[in-house]
């Protein structure tokens, strides 16, 4: 096991009626700046409750965060922070909402000449401050409640890149699975699969003798494949969902990643893909990963047998045979509750896609993968195949 450093100060508040503790945890000397996207949470009773909640607290609110933040948008909402010295964040709906608060967050404290999606996303400076933030989160998929990062895009460049900074971690995160009721399924597919592949990008890459975080990452893997066509057959499954939530959860809070190599090609591929061509996160996702597998089989084949035995139950002795089918299970999987996986199922010309990627990819002089390996050929050869 590689050495590693572990932080979270996030408090997970999880379970039925928890978004009724909110004034448990912020002070009502805040100026609170409430946020949210394009209105679902109206429509799901959750705004409600948190309005409730929130009674006698000074609130603002900002609504609109889109699905894929766009940058240009934030930058709205760094001026009422500024403008109006609110200095406490409260992030209410999915990952996106909370990816692009925790940006609003580190912008409002940065005041250097350049503009900020320069400075932290495309340099890769790393926010020193931020106002405080907390979540009442609606989604289970990108693990953003219980982590540091956020991916943000730009229309006027279309891109779509990630950030880091421990001064955005939540100071608490409230899970409440039962609003997750009325998601629409595409949302449910979309999560379910964005979090299936968070935990690739940490387990599946190669041994250094990590027993415990494999097992945490096989486990996760799981339970997903097993909760999965519970929650598609019955939405009010609360159970059901209360597992698909923690997961996700747990997907990305970085346990899993402690002391191991990480890959995290497929994403960044899957960005692109977004960025070109406005596909959702977790459909770019199940679109890449498969022909990220066996494009990277040989590397990768010792953990794909593994989980091939562990997740879907294959007595295949032979590791490269036990990873082929791996492959092949992960992606029944996705199709099996509704996800498309081919380029072709969103009307995307596949040689297209991998010209532009490979382009924009030696444009940046970037690789990617766990043993970086993914160069900008290598990521054209996997999109010319998808």
């Amino acid at each position: 096991m590689n050495n590693f450093e572990f932080y979270c100060p996030t408090r997970v508040i999880f379970g039925k009626g928890t978004i009724a503790e909110l004034s448990k945890h912020i002070d009502k000397s805040k100026k609170i700046l409430m946020t949210y996207g394009g209105g679902s949470i109206k429509k799901n009773g959750v705004y409600e409750q948190v309005k409730k909640a929130l009674e006698g607290y000074d609130v603002l609110e900002f609504g609109g965060i889109e699905p894929n933040p766009k940058y240009e948008t934030l930058m709205k909402a760094v001026e009422i922070v500024k403008k109006e010295n609110v200095d406490f964040l409260l992030a209410v709906g999915g990952g996106s909402t909370l990816d692009g608060t925790k940006f609003i967050a580190a912008a409002s404290k940065y005041f250097g000449e350049k503009d900020a999606y320069e400075y932290f996303m495309v340099e890769g400076n790393v926010a020193v401050d931020a106002v405080p933030l907390a979540d009442v989160i609606t989604l289970p998929a990108t693990g953003s409640e219980m982590n540091n990062g956020g991916v943000i895009s730009r229309l006027s460049t279309n891109e779509k890149l990630p950030f880091h900074a421990d001064c955005v971690y939540p100071q608490f995160s409230i899970i409440d699975p039962q609003v997750t009721f009325s998601l629409p399924t595409k949302q449910t597919i979309n999560g379910i699969v964005d979090t299936f592949v968070h935990v690739m990008e940490q387990y599946c890459t190669y041994e250094v003798n990590s027993p415990l975080q494999d097992y945490w990452a096989l486990g996760i893997l799981k339970t997903l494949v097993e909760e999965a066509p519970k929650v598609i057959a019955n939405p009010q499954d609360y159970e059901a969902r209360a597992n698909i939530f923690w997961c996700a959860t747990c997907g990305l809070n970085y346990w899993i990643s402690l002391g191991v190599p990480q890959d995290w090609a497929t994403h960044m591929i899957g960005h692109e893909l977004t960025a070109f061509y406005g596909v959702d996160h977790g459909q770019s996702l199940a679109i890449i990963h498969p022909r990220l597998l066996k494009n990277q089989k040989i590397s990768k084949s010792k953990k794909l047998a593994k989980l091939a035995r562990e997740v879907f139950g294959i007595n295949e002795p032979v590791d490269l045979k036990a990873a082929d089918i791996a492959i092949s299970e992960i992606e029944k999987f996705f199709n099996s509750i509704g996800m498309r996986t081919k380029l072709s199922d969103y009307d995307i010309n596949a040689q297209e896609a991998a010209e532009k990627i490979r382009d924009r990819f030696k444009t940046r002089n970037v690789a990617f993968g766990e043993k970086g390996n993914i160069t900008a050929d290598v990521a054209y050869d996997i999109v010319r195949e998808s």
